[in-house]
């Protein structure tokens, strides 16, 4: 489907196509770059709410700031698709998210606008500081630095450590405030009811219009105006909420909050806060989803709906033709209510991840013991860590990704502790279309160096409800780890009794005499239908289901390398340091000698598609399995062949 810009859009390719323009007619750019947007992610899929909430904003950054010299960075990267159609990239937009196409986030390496690679949450205000000091110690005091950051992201403790030093580096650098409510789910915590107050508050914001309205009929000086206004919106802010305005407390001069969606507003305020050196915040307030009104009311829903009708609004599902296995963070939400049904011990914590994770379930139906503590990750943990120091048996849902920034909490806090948090890591492995900065292939890697912590991994959803179960055993007491990937199962009737499952204790689930298969979680499934495959060439492939890489399976080890000569791993991580090197380093430290193939993710950054495209490129689809075997046995399959 051809999708044209509208006629100010499409003479757009970059921001100085945009600074040739009216003011005035800026409103109808915003307009058109809103329903291009609409029209793009509807047909091509994509994040969706989060960038038509800052359409105004996009174009009035980029309209006012003299970008990429300037520099603009974008927090998470959800609310960048404005930014990229504005910065050369309209035409090949249709790409987006797509293999070997153009990023979802902001990449360094794709544009000089995008001054930042993101996609975890709250890096932003670090990232844009440090440029503005950088060009402070190197004499650039004309050079512009804003980041842009949303209410759900400034929950997390960097951006106040970020927020915290700013006050005192005395450089040239903007915060913006995205204030919306919202990140994924609703924004929860003392800070969203603290801005919710400064926003809604109408004494203060009446009072604030004439005061600013006053001043600017007064025959004085720009700079001796605006240095009173600030001082009187102080203490105004002092008077209504009773106590000093939190970003100015950590010095940081604070305008706002202003509509976000008022272009023109935008720009004159941007124009002024140029001429202001120093660290500032502005605080402005939008609506997710702007602009079309489904994505307004279910701002959750929309975040990246998939295909939609955009007249209609219906949502393109595929019916199936059979009964559909489950994703596996469904699995995980259902199964953890029947837990805690069981054990009134049972809590469960995410990291503002209750959709994703489908933690909600447990909220909805248990309130008392499920939470959604924001984008804190390393909270997120050392919480569960204490409340299992009282005897809480705790699930601490945390995408792979992101556990990344709980890693000293995870070690320091619960494994040296010996704490029996059960750490359920969703999203392992290749992730598709977010890409690299999503992608959960490390944690194997750095867990697996760690003491006293179990590492396990499910082929399917009952082997997931399984190691659930065991888990949360009164007999089970130090950190737990289960990693499991994002999507569908391939289990449709998943829901069967609990089995105990010993902790270290793995399965064969196919005898054979040529070569052994050893995997590691979902990726067991491709190793089935490559055992199949291989049949067909009269190769007796075994295979061995492993579900745990810590402790590993050392009786079940023994028979491998005692029985085969020749052994793949595969694993649906980074090769180096995960799954297969454990394997490895048994074989090596019991003297076995056998000619080792590791399947998994190779020693590069892998960027985003399907899951199905990034699977082959690495080799290990069920092709890329067979093919590896028939490499290993291709002796065996000449013979076979004559």
């Amino acid at each position: 489907m051809n999708i044209t810009p509208g006629p100010l859009l499409g003479n757009i390719q970059t921001p100085a196509d945009l600074r040739k323009l009216s003011k005035e007619q800026l409103h109808e750019v915003s307009e058109e770059l809103r329903q291009f947007i609409i029209d793009m992610v509807s047909v091509h899929g994509g994040h969706f709410a989060a960038s038509l909430g800052v359409v105004e904003l996009s174009v009035a950054l980029h309209y006012v700031f003299n970008t990429p010299y300037d520099q603009l960075v974008w927090d998470v990267g959800h609310q960048a698709y404005g930014h990229k159609i504005l910065t050369g990239r309209r035409d090949v937009f249709h790409t987006n998210r797509k293999y070997h196409g153009i990023s979802g986030f902001p990449k360094r390496d794709e544009s000089p606008y995008d001054t930042f690679g993101v996609g975890h949450s709250s890096t932003s205000l670090s990232a844009a500081l440090g440029m503005a000091i950088a060009s402070k110690f190197k004499g650039e005091t004309d050079r512009q630095h804003i980041a842009v950051i949303g209410d759900g992201a400034m929950t997390a403790g960097m951006a106040f450590e970020a927020l915290n030093h700013a006050g005192v580096a005395n450089a040239n650098v903007l915060f913006i405030l995205n204030d919306n409510c919202m990140s994924i789910d609703p924004n929860v915590g003392a800070l969203k009811e603290y801005l919710t107050d400064i926003t809604t508050s109408p004494t203060y914001n009446k009072f604030r219009d004439d005061v600013w309205n006053l001043l600017g009929k007064l025959p004085v000086g720009k700079r001796f105006t605006r240095d009173m206004a600030s001082k009187l919106e102080a203490g105004i802010k002092g008077v209504v909420s009773g106590s000093s305005n939190l970003f100015e407390s950590l010095k940081l001069r604070y305008f706002g909050p202003i509509d976000g969606h008022n272009i023109i507003k935008l720009v004159d305020t941007l124009q002024d806060l140029k001429d202001i050196p120093g660290p500032k915040l502005l605080h402005i307030v939008t609506t997710k989803g702007k602009g079309y009104a489904l994505a307004e009311k279910d701002q959750t829903t929309w975040h990246a709906p998939g295909l939609f009708d955009k007249i209609t609004g219906e949502i393109f599902k595929k019916i199936p033709d059979k009964p559909q296995a489950p994703k596996y963070q469904d699995v995980f939400g259902h199964t953890i209510i029947e837990l805690a049904e069981q054990n009134n011990t049972i809590m469960g914590i995410t990291p503002a991840m209750p959709s994703g994770s489908s933690l909600k379930y447990m909220m909805e139906k248990m309130p008392d013991r499920a939470f959604d503590v924001g984008i804190c990750e390393q909270h997120a943990v050392t919480l569960s860590a204490g409340l299992a120091t009282q005897g809480m048996r705790v699930f601490c849902t945390i995408y792979s990704s992101f556990f990344q920034r709980a890693y000293d909490q995870a070690l320091h806090d619960v494994a040296i502790q010996k704490l029996p948090v059960v750490f359920c890591l969703d999203r392992a492995g290749l992730v598709g279309e977010d890409g690299p900065t999503h992608h959960g292939v490390y944690d194997i890697a750095y867990m697996r160096c760690v003491p006293n912590v179990v590492i396990s991994s499910p082929m399917n959803e009952e082997e997931l409800r399984n190691l659930m179960y065991s888990s949360q055993l009164s007999t089970q007491q130090q950190p737990f780890v289960i990693r499991y990937p994002r999507g569908q199962g391939v289990m449709p009737e998943w829901r069967q009794p609990f089995k105990e499952i010993k902790i270290g204790t793995g399965r064969k689930l196919r005898s054979g005499k040529d070569i052994a298969i050893l995997s590691l979680g979902h990726v067991g499934n491709f190793v089935t239908e490559a055992c199949k495959d291989l049949l067909a060439d009269d190769l007796q492939p075994a295979h061995y289901d492993m579900r745990f890489v810590k402790p590993l399976d050392e009786e079940m080890l023994h028979e491998v390398f005692s029985q085969f000569d020749k052994v793949i791993t595969v694993e649906d991580h980074a090769i180096s340091g995960g799954f297969g090197s454990a394997v490895m380093e048994f074989m090596v430290d019991h003297g076995y000698t056998a000619k080792v193939k590791r399947l998994g993710i190779p020693d590069r950054i892998i960027e985003h598609g399907k899951p199905e495209e990034l699977h082959r490129e690495c080799g290990f689809d069920a092709a890329g399995i067979a093919a590896a075997a028939r490499e290993m046995m291709k002796d065996k399959v000449t013979v076979t062949a004559i």
